[in-house]
């Protein structure tokens, strides 16, 4: 993956890497001036993509066990739903989710998450 948030711009799209950049069921992290983004690769090979830190201890979510749609927290086992953010079960929080998607097994970032943050 690439290290910052740079590379081919496509409309407010930026490429971020490629899907086989991503081990299934493992992340990488995009590190950009509004802070790291954990991207993330499930089993059946969805992308999501969250501001690396845990809403519960500010936890590196990208070092965590993605298990289905939800990766756990390594510091304190808080499961944040990969698609919403939100911490499942009894927990409370919500980690800060950006936009991704995949064409032709490219990895495009929204900049949209990162003119919110910046303003």
């Amino acid at each position: 993956m690439d290290s910052t948030a740079t590379g081919f711009e496509i409309g407010d799209w930026i490429k971020i890497g490629v899907v086989s950049d991503i081990p299934a069921r493992g992340a990488r992290v995009v590190k950009t001036a509004q802070g790291d983004v954990a991207v993330f690769r499930t089993a059946d090979d969805r992308i999501y993509a969250l501001f690396d830190r845990c809403p519960h201890k500010a936890g590196p979510l990208s070092q965590g066990i993605v298990q289905g749609q939800t990766v756990t927290c390594p510091l304190h086992n808080l499961v944040i739903n990969l698609a919403t953010g939100a911490a499942e079960g009894e927990d409370a929080g919500c980690a800060n989710r950006v936009a991704v998607r995949v064409e032709d097994g490219r990895i495009l970032m929204s900049l949209a998450a990162f003119a919110r943050r910046a303003a």
